[in-house]
């Protein structure tokens, strides 16, 4: 490349041509909120700051050829970077984390989930790649390399670290205390961009494995008393008790999300069965109950829904901290001679279910060796519904009780695969296959639920029961936005109407009751641990948990999200927006308004509470307590 008879050095040509590649990602590939011109400002100059800086750096090699050699494979090792990130974030909205880079048990599992998020303009990623090494390969090296005096070195330093401080500074126009109000990887890679947000992961990861070493306990009284202030109900449940002595069965319907439960389409109903469930006089149906999972998914749905704590915000718990001690609901339900087990026809080792489970006290895992599993009876990630529950009775109907059963199901899991033999509705037509595909698989996991209420109520097993149906996280990402938008009727999908997807199906269902149904208030996973133990008649005034009662009134008032959004009965916070919940009305944007509001106040809470959950998990601070002699 040539500028009136000179050479341009390659290190620019790499800093322009990776720049330009990296915020077509960020403004085209990642679906990022930009709510003002300085975040469309900061996300376009960022790239370009990001490259100059990380470029430049081959000025320091003397000799020439290191000089290429450095170009040529950081334009490569920062092309695959942006490309795991962008496959990554067309399954789950977010970006990867060093936690889930170590998650490599369950990588075997993913064969046909990444195959489907690669598309094949990929090939378009590497093509500065591609450019930058004919470049070098092809020309005089050193007509692309440059011998610059150590003054001049300097100077192009000085440079470089003037305009990454000019887009810090920015940033923190922007989004002021971004680094202590890190929930959100969103902010950080817009307002950062997505290098320094992984160099800032490394340094909090670093800091995360240094906490349990440092931790000695004292922190829990100031968590004690913020939990017996905010959190614990003098009040006792309406239904304590309810189901004393009863066994507990509670089915994880996997990626299954409300906005499917009383709706159709192409004139057919999507969820017959659990429709007749919202109206069933022995089920209590929890249309405001939402997931709070992060990028643990269903790991982080089961580790809800056993503590009552939050998840970690990168990745998933089961994995970073499986050799912690918990004192989880399946060790409170052993004391009351309880048997605990999980049906799931995956791998014991997916999810380090086969560590963790021993920490939670689980006494049995039905792993995909107990399972008959054939070509025919499986598709996507493994055996079909259907088929699950079918083979799971018999390990049911044998089990001792009184038990504490969980069951995960599979067939409704990314990318949504089923044979048109068990399809009973046909696809959506939008352009998104992901929610096209999805009808007729959460349809199949409603058939397949039915059965198993058919299959048990043909056994003294079911009128013993209390049975639990939740769905344990979205299935469709901010990615299907459009189709989504289409489906639903509106013009567009708003952080407002996104958190309101969030929601996730909740039955409790209890045989012989007659006194079910449809609670309005909000509620999270973060409640069911508190809420089974008091159904079942079990004492927790000695158990720590960030969960409420949903059967009693005097709750904390909010629902948590791990990146700090939330949802209270008056209110819901997404994106850096506080809503109305009922109306969707906008009434302050953060980044507009310094103004103490009731939103600010909740969200203070809000962070205060991920807070002290964290630290109970990353300082291991469980073990520092005897329950039994609270």
């Amino acid at each position: 490349m040539v500028l009136k008879g000179k050479k341009i050095p390659l290190f620019i040509i790499a800093s322009l041509l990776f720049g330009v590649k990296t915020y077509i990602v960020y403004r085209f590939m990642f679906n990022i909120e930009l709510d003002n011109v300085l975040q469309e400002l900061i996300l376009l100059i960022n790239p370009f700051v990001t490259s100059i800086v990380f470029f430049s750096l081959t000025i320091w090699f003397r000799n020439k050829s290191w000089q290429i050699t450095f170009i040529r494979y950081a334009a490569l090792i920062g092309t695959l970077v942006i490309y795991f990130n962008l496959v990554f974030y067309r399954s789950f909205t977010d970006f990867l984390t060093i936690p889930q880079l170590f998650q490599t048990s369950n990588a075997a599992d993913l064969g046909t989930s990444v195959l489907s998020l690669v598309k094949l303009y990929d090939v378009l990623f590497f093509a500065d790649v591609a450019c930058i090494w004919y470049l070098s390969k092809k020309m005089d090296i050193y007509e692309y390399t440059v011998s610059y005096p150590k003054r001049k070195r300097a100077f192009v330093l000085s440079i470089s670290l003037l305009l990454l401080s000019g887009n810090f500074l920015l940033a923190e126009m922007e989004r002021p205390q971004l680094f202590t109000r890190a929930f959100d990887r969103e902010y950080l890679v817009k307002n950062i961009g997505l290098f320094y947000y992984h160099m800032y992961d490394a340094a909090v990861q670093s800091k995360v494995k240094s906490q349990r070493v440092l931790a000695d306990g004292n922190n829990l009284q100031e968590i004690k008393k913020y939990i017996a202030e905010e959190i614990r109900s003098g009040e006792q449940s309406e239904l304590l008790g309810v189901a004393k002595g009863r066994n507990v069965i509670f089915i994880s319907a996997e990626s299954i999300q409300s906005f499917v439960i009383q709706n159709d389409v192409n004139g057919e109903e999507i969820t017959p069965f659990l429709n007749q469930l919202v109206n069933d006089k022995d089920t209590y149906y929890f249309e405001n109950f939402y997931h709070q999972t992060q990028q643990g998914k269903t790991s982080d749905s089961e580790f809800l829904t056993e503590n009552s704590l939050y998840p970690s915000s990168r990745g998933a718990v089961f994995f970073t901290h499986g050799e912690n001690e918990y004192h989880a609901m399946p060790e409170m339900l052993k004391e009351k001679g309880y048997y605990s087990a999980v049906f799931h026809a995956n791998n014991t080792s997916f999810w380090n279910r086969d560590q963790i489970y021993t920490n939670l006290s689980i006494d049995q895992f039905y792993g995909k060796d107990a399972y008959e599993i054939t070509e025919d009876n499986s598709v996507g990630w493994g055996l079909k519904d259907k088929p699950f529950f079918e083979q799971s009775m018999e390990y049911l109907q044998a089990m001792e009780q009184p038990f504490y059963t969980k069951f995960i199901t599979l067939t409704n899991h990314f990318p949504f695969e089923l044979n048109a033999k068990d399809r009973s509705i046909e696809p959506y037509d939008s352009n998104s296959n992901t929610l096209n595909n999805y009808f007729p698989t959460v349809r199949y996991t409603d058939e397949a639920i039915e059965q198993f209420f058919t299959m048990l109520k043909q056994t003294s097993i079911y009128e013993n029961s209390i049975i639990f149906i939740m769905g344990d996280h979205d299935g469709i990402s901010a990615n299907h936005n459009k189709a989504m938008s289409r489906f639903l009727e509106v013009e567009e999908i708003t952080p407002y109407d996104y958190v309101q997807l969030q929601r996730v199906p909740l039955f409790i269902h209890i045989p012989g009751h007659n006194n079910g149904k449809v609670i309005s208030k909000i509620a999270g996973q973060i409640d069911l641990k508190p809420t089974i133990l008091h159904m079942l008649g079990i004492d927790t005034s000695n158990d720590i948990y960030f969960g409420n009662d949903l059967f009693h009134d005097d709750r904390k008032g909010f629902i948590a999200f791990r990146n700090g959004d939330f949802v209270s009965e008056e209110f819901i916070s997404a994106s850096g927006i506080c809503y109305e919940r009922l109306t969707g009305e906008v009434l302050q944007i953060e980044s507009e308004s310094n103004q103490d509001t009731s939103c600010q106040s909740i969200k203070e809470k809000v962070e205060t509470e991920l807070a002290y959950s964290d630290e109970i998990i990353y300082g291991d601070l469980f073990r520092f307590i005897d329950f039994n002699k609270q």
